[in-house]
Formats: C-alpha cells, sequence, structure tokens
C-alpha cells in the first residue's frame, strides 16, 4: 500500500457515503448557494455569541451528513474532526452530542484533508467500519482570534481572504453493496511543513503555495503520473494570488497546471461581486466546496478522478506576534468516481 516517500494507494478504496455542507448567507450568495445544503441566515445559529454559533454549525453538519446517509450515530466509530479555534473549543463543545469518540484535528485550513487522510486509513485498515470527517470555519471566530474584533472596520489588503462561515461533513466507510455509486478515496499523500519565509499574515496565499506545490510533487512522484492524470487538481483557499504562485512554481517544474487546476477559495465567492478580495480560506472552505460541489460532480461521472488538497497556513497568534513567518501544509486526496 506504501507508495513512494510519502504516500498510499489503498487495496480496497474507502468511500465516501454521504456528505453535507451547512453555511453562512455571504457563502449562499455566492456561486455553489444552490449547491450548499443549508444556508443559515443567522450567522449566530440562534447562539449567543460566535464560537457557540461554529459548534452549532458543526453539530448541524454532522447530523445532517448521517441523516443522508440514513446512518445512526452508533454506527460511526471514529470522528476525526477540527476547526481554527484555540484548542479546537468549536470542535469539543460542537461535537459532544454525537457520543463519538474524537481524534480532535488542527491542520489550519488544510484540516479536512488531514480528517479524510486519517478517516481512510482507519477505515481501510480495518479500525473501523464507519469513520466521521469534519471541518469547519466562521468569519467572525476568525477574525476575532487572528486579527481584529469586527467592529474595529479595519482595513483590509487585496491579499487577504474571507474567512468561510461553514462546515462539511463526509462519511467515509468501507465499500459494498449499499454503497455503488459512491465516491471512493483510492489514494493519500500526506503533505509535510513548508517555510519559505512569508512573514504576511494577510497573504495567506503566498505562506501555502509552496506546501501546495511540494505536495503535488510528492504525488506525481509517488503514483508515477502528472497532471494529465487528474480531470482536476484541486486547492483549498490559495485564492487569486496564491494559485498565481502555484501554477509558476509548478511551470517551472515542467507541469502545466493553468487548464486542470482550481481552488476551493476562488470558486465559493463570486470575485465581481462579493467584496472577498483574493478569495476564500479557512477550514470550512475546503470542506463546504468538497460537499457541494466536487462530490456531486463525481457522483454524476463528470469528474472521474480528482486530487483533493486543502491548505494550511500554520500561524497563530504567538507566533505572528513573535515575527515569526508563517510555514505551509497541504493533504493531498485522490476521489475517484465509484
Amino acid at each position: 500500500m506504501q507508495r513512494g516517500r510519502a504516500s498510499i494507494e489503498f487495496e480496497e478504496p474507502p468511500v465516501i457515503i454521504s456528505a453535507a455542507s451547512v453555511a453562512g448567507k455571504k457563502e449562499g450568495e455566492g456561486p455553489l448557494g444552490s449547491s450548499i445544503d443549508v444556508v443559515e441566515q443567522d450567522e449566530m445559529f440562534g447562539m449567543e455569541n460566535w464560537e457557540q454559533a461554529e459548534s452549532a454549525m458543526q453539530k448541524q453538519t454532522a447530523d445532517l451528513a448521517l441523516e443522508k446517509g440514513g446512518i445512526r450515530k452508533k454506527e460511526v466509530r471514529y470522528l476525526f474532526a477540527g476547526d481554527l479555534l484555540g484548542q479546537l473549543i468549536a470542535t469539543s463543545f460542537g461535537t459532544v452530542d454525537l457520543e463519538i469518540p474524537l481524534f480532535g484535528l488542527y491542520g489550519a485550513c488544510s484540516t479536512m484533508g488531514e480528517a479524510l487522510t486519517l478517516a481512510a486509513m482507519t477505515v481501510h485498515g480495518g479500525y473501523a467500519e464507519k469513520t466521521l470527517a469534519i471541518a469547519s470555519s466562521h468569519f467572525a471566530t476568525a477574525e476575532k482570534q487572528f486579527r481584529f474584533p469586527l467592529a474595529y472596520g479595519n482595513q483590509r489588503p487585496y491579499s487577504a481572504t474571507w474567512t468561510v462561515t461553514g462546515c462539511g461533513a463526509a462519511v467515509v466507510g468501507k465499500a459494498g453493496e449499499n454503497t455503488k455509486g459512491c465516491p471512493r478515496i483510492t489514494g493519500v499523500t500526506p503533505g509535510r511543513i513548508v517555510d519559505l519565509g512569508v512573514q504576511d499574515s494577510m497573504n495567506m496565499g503566498a505562506a501555502m503555495a509552496p506546501a501546495a506545490v511540494h505536495t503535488i510533487r510528492q504525488n506525481f512522484e509517488d503514483f508515477g503520473v502528472d497532471e494529465t492524470h487528474y480531470d482536476r487538481i484541486i486547492t483549498g483557499d490559495l485564492g487569486e494570488i496564491g494559485r498565481k504562485i502555484l501554477l509558476d512554481m509548478m511551470k517551472q517544474e515542467g507541469h502545466d497546471l493553468k487548464d486542470v487546476h482550481m481552488d476551493c477559495g476562488i470558486e465559493i465567492y463570486n470575485s465581481g461581486k462579493q467584496d472577498t478580495h483574493a478569495g476564500g480560506s479557512g477550514c470550512g472552505c475546503s470542506a463546504v466546496t468538497l460537499a457541494a460541489y466536487i462530490l456531486p460532480r463525481l457522483r454524476a461521472g463528470e469528474w472521474k478522478r480528482v486530487l483533493f488538497l486543502p491548505t494550511g497556513a500554520l500561524l497563530s497568534t504567538v507566533s505572528f506576534n513573535e515575527g515569526q513567518s508563517i510555514p505551509g501544509i497541504a493533504h493531498g486526496v485522490v476521489i475517484e468516481q465509484g
């Protein structure tokens, strides 16, 4: 099953049995709005503060993913989930009522890729029949923790991205008679930390692009393929600036990704009509796009194979205030038509 330096090819690919997405009003007004399962007009989600709102969004998304798959909570053996907040408080408070053993994950905006990777490895290894992968973010909680209070009204540079208020959840399980047509996770390429010294927290696309390049290159090398192997190579939230850097760096290595690459942060908002600057970001960006846009196209046969590559900027309020650079990471998941 081990391929090359970092990748795994699954002999009996786990399948994504069901998936669900919940997002906020701004995301609902974007190009994917009609495909998102629930667009919540109240971004407080009926709660008293932003953090509780994100927890409520996680719980709603998890319940919906299970409901869509006709799966009971007790059938899910392990939960892999994470968010952007300190000590993963959106996840720990949001998933407590699920009563599923939890592996809390922090991969920044790459968390959905990490969750799917570990979920698939766990299922294929025989440690679980069904697992649940979840990742969320909320514009207000992220701004509050990493930048400024919303009331401050600070000006954002063009390179900045807009944190998605959204959550995506996917049930990953063993293939069987009732899973025909479900997208299959046929391989994974976990990423390593790449740090080229970018220090601008308002330009995370530049910080994450080198990590995406490394994981794509590693995937190509480990599996003996190139960009023609995939219908789409889909990064998480590089945005407009990060995408240009990615394409330029890959072009220098002899790979032209212009026609095959897409970025969740660019797809989720309408750059011409919504004031999001360089695009979308946050754990929920790739998670929502996966559930609302990518998986339906694989199910419909529009795409046969994609490399899903959520990207993360591994900064914290402490590291940024100490003047440290922003390391990046990207986890690759090969998902094929069922």
